[in-house]
């Protein structure tokens, strides 16, 4: 069965989908996007990507496209017209076309494309039980992380450092030398004395919805955490590290630069985190 784009108002083969060269998305990264995981054919924590897409868009001044329910329906058409059990849609909306020009263009209409796409569950669960690797890099993004922009040249570069160390991911540092968050994930630690450490929301980082659904679990389970920066000396020494992301989840960590964390196995707050949040899933799927 071919693919099927949504983009701007039709369903197109994923071959065929395209958008205009002056779109402001491809000259300007003018555009803001989400990616919303797919389990059991339902989308996971849909209002709460929906609430940080209209956020994203209001920033940047750029109107919606159409309203949040026609929206929803037309994100589950592109499911049912992919036949999607489980992964993920990618939705991106950008400025418009309109001739090059740096200022907001006054009559452009906003871009909306999206597309689905299968994910393979079988190695998902086989990476969370042997943990991944990480390194650190320096965070050289813009100061306003806090929006999804599709402006991701910098974390591009450090998710292809990473890959060519041979990690998984690439958590990055401010000039404190403090872990801001790795390059599509959320950084967290648990310390010495057990407590589950991450940074708070603020504009050096992005505001993740699987980290917003952890810690509202940690509160709901009665389960203590801090929300404060954590330096590269406090990560290096921590005895769990993990990872949040709609498409890791909560991914064990199980070695850092060349410093191996713990015994080198997934450990057990992140194993029961992990599990906490696929709990979470079975309950927004049921």
């Amino acid at each position: 069965m071919s693919r099927i784009a949504y983009v701007n108002g039709r369903y197109v083969r994923h071959l065929d989908a395209a958008v205009h060269i002056e779109d402001r998305g491809y000259q300007f990264a003018d555009g803001v996007y989400e990616v919303v995981t797919i389990s059991g054919g339902r989308l996971i924590d849909e209002a709460g990507h929906l609430d940080r897409l209209w956020r994203s868009l209001g920033e940047l001044r750029i109107v919606a496209p159409m309203a949040r329910e026609p929206l929803k329906m037309v994100m589950r058409e592109v499911i049912r017209r992919n036949g999607i059990v489980n992964g993920i849609i990618y939705l991106q909306i950008t400025r418009g076309v309109a001739p090059r020009d740096h200022p907001f263009p006054k009559n452009a209409t906003p871009s909306l494309v999206i597309t689905a796409r299968r994910l393979p569950l079988a190695k998902a669960a086989k990476t969370a039980a042997e943990g991944v690797a990480v390194i650190t890099l320096p965070d050289i993004r813009w100061a306003r992380r806090d929006i999804k922009s599709v402006s991701l040249l910098p974390n591009v570069l450090a998710k292809q450092e990473a890959r060519e160390r041979g990690a998984y991911e690439a958590f990055l540092v401010d000039e404190e030398g403090m872990v801001t968050e790795g390059s599509s994930t959320n950084a967290w630690i648990v310390t010495k004395d057990g407590k589950i450490v991450t940074r708070p929301t603020g504009n050096s980082i992005l505001a993740g919805i699987t980290r917003a659904a952890l810690l509202l679990e940690l509160k709901e389970n009665g389960i203590a955490f801090e929300q404060r920066s954590f330096s590269v000396a406090e990560l290096l020494d921590a005895r769990e590290v993990f990872l949040t992301s709609s498409t890791s989840y909560v991914l064990p960590v199980v070695k850092v630069d060349d410093k191996v964390i713990g015994n080198g196995h997934p450990g057990l707050v992140s194993q029961k985190l992990r599990a906490l949040y696929e709990k979470f899933m079975a309950r927004e799927t049921a």
